[in-house]
């Protein structure tokens, strides 16, 4: 699974009687510097485009949680257990999450009601995987950066599987997934292949 992340994401809670709110957002178009190429390498930087996250937000078989730092055994809630709410703009994902007593009332609940108090969590961090290229063509595209703005390679995320989205303290690709995206920017792409927006349908 690769790991996504942007500094801009918003997070709010809310405590009205016995309920709280965790509210955030993910933008879209929002560019993430992953490596900078380090002494002779090229900088890479990656970004998802508006509704990357559709499918997996209209699916009813697929579910998503919402994490404590991309770990599967600090859950916080979930869109099929109906904890968690989701909705996708051209701005970027949005989300609701209702935090039951029971989840707060956890070591990693309560750690993460703390570290939201204290400033400590640093912004949301998708956990998502690439659709296979026979089913989703255009589900990613990497193009060389515009020369007037730098030398990187850009990689932009059109279609992905969304499974769960993490409070994590630091916003931030880990260096161990950058390897695992592509980074071949294709010799020749036809005016119709970079300006197709249209949204494929898979099953998992």
């Amino acid at each position: 699974m690769l790991f996504g992340a942007v500094a801009g994401g918003d997070l709010e809670v809310r405590r009205k009687g016995g309920s709280t709110r965790l509210s955030g957002s993910f933008p879209y178009n929002s560019t993430a510097t992953l490596s900078d190429g380090g002494r002779r390498g090229r900088p890479r930087k990656e970004r998802f485009a508006p509704g990357a996250f559709e499918y997996s937000i209209e699916s009813g078989e697929l579910d998503i949680h919402l994490l404590v730092g991309h770990d599967f055994g600090k859950p916080l809630a979930s869109k099929n257990a109906g904890s968690l709410l989701l909705r996708s703009t051209d701005d970027g994902l949005f989300f609701t999450a209702k935090l039951s007593d029971s989840v707060l009332d956890t070591s990693h609940g309560r750690d993460a009601m703390s570290m939201l108090s204290a400033g400590l969590i640093g912004g949301v961090s998708p956990g998502f995987r690439i659709p296979p290229e026979r089913t989703v063509p255009n589900a990613e595209t990497v193009e060389d950066e515009d020369p007037s703005q730098g030398t990187a390679i850009i990689r932009t995320v059109n279609d992905a599987i969304l499974y769960e989205l993490s409070l994590v303290t630091r916003p931030a690709y880990p260096d161990t997934t950058v390897e695992e995206r592509n980074w071949q920017v294709p010799a020749v792409q036809s005016a119709a292949h970079v300006q197709s927006t249209a949204r494929y349908r898979w099953r998992l």
